[in-house]
């Protein structure tokens, strides 16, 4: 079962959600979701003997490599796996290999410069029109026949086979991944610098700043509601400390029940569930949507029947 773990319209403006008619109010954000749990990528030996060698060569304009090679360009950015890459220009061919990523491009204007996307990129509406490469399993030789000048990624669960063949056919990669809230204004202004988007990105991120002010503002005087967080019913998997979700949840004015659990997506017993005794359940809107129309006895965890 292929599992989404960002779910789309991860970086639109915070929502709130009223519990109930006796102003018991919890104010859940969907600032930015999760980032890739599960990301399987699996290595292709795919790619044709002619596409191969037709991107051997590195895109113009973008450089890998160490830091002796500062000179080459004064434009130089370090991802989140420590990996260093020099820009001379502006990439204008650019792949996301997960939602988040695309919203965030997407947020910057970079509609035209986005050439493909995982098949889960579905917000704004115009990333479903994009190119799909996948998600668990994304295509080298789509890769490829994209042409793509910069591939962004998460960091966990991205497979060595899969780096090691974008390096082999010189596609440069740019590992992006958010533990905190503030890590996703800081991406945001790392794409607005790379992008030559800097304006857009400060307003974006403003933006972002004040929504989040505003939702501590409004939950301050109430009290506090425990919450559950459902990223996957079978094996049911929530959010701990560690993940932005959590964070999430403590900003909107909410107890995480899995606040103690040792690691940010622990797996959780129903007993366990039950004892700590829920007030609000979040299911993503991805399991919805696989859900939708299932009947009552279909035993999906993510339809309304059975929340």
């Amino acid at each position: 079962m292929k599992q989404r773990v960002q779910s789309s319209g991860s970086i639109q403006a915070l929502r709130i959600f009223y519990l109930n008619r006796w102003k018991r109010y919890l104010f859940v954000g969907a600032l930015c979701l999760v980032p890739a749990l599960l990301m399987h990528l699996s290595s292709a030996n795919g790619c044709t003997e002619d596409g191969c060698s037709e991107m051997k060569r590195r895109q113009p304009g973008i450089l890998t490599g160490m830091p002796f090679m500062a000179h080459v360009s004064s434009r130089s950015f370090v991802d989140d796996a420590g990996h260093r890459i020099y820009l001379a220009k502006a990439p204008t061919r650019v792949v996301s290999l997960a939602p988040s990523i695309t919203e965030m491009l997407f947020l910057l204007g970079l509609d035209e410069q986005i050439v493909g996307v995982t098949e889960f990129c579905d917000y704004p509406a115009s990333a479903q029109s994009k190119p799909k490469v996948g998600y668990t399993n994304p295509s080298v030789e789509v890769l490829v026949a994209l042409q793509p000048e910069l591939v962004f990624a998460p960091k966990d669960f991205l497979r060595p086979d899969l780096q090691s063949k974008l390096e082999q056919l010189k596609i440069p990669l740019f590992v992006l991944e958010a533990q905190s809230v503030e890590d996703i204004s800081l991406q945001i202004h790392t794409l607005g610098k790379m992008f030559e988007k800097i304006a857009t990105a400060n307003e974006v991120t403003q933006a972002m700043r004040q929504r989040i002010a505003e939702i501590r503002r409004k939950v301050e005087p109430l009290s506090a509601k425990r919450v559950l967080y459902v990223l996957n019913s079978q094996p049911l998997i929530s959010v701990g400390p560690g993940s932005f979700i959590h964070q999430m949840i403590g900003l909107a004015g909410g107890t995480n029940i899995a606040a103690q659990a040792g690691v940010a997506y622990p797996r959780l017993s129903m007993e366990a569930v039950l004892a700590e005794d829920p007030e609000v359940l979040i299911f993503r809107s991805v399991m919805l949507k696989r859900c939708h129309g299932a009947s009552r006895n279909s035993g999906c965890a993510g339809s309304p029947s059975r929340q």
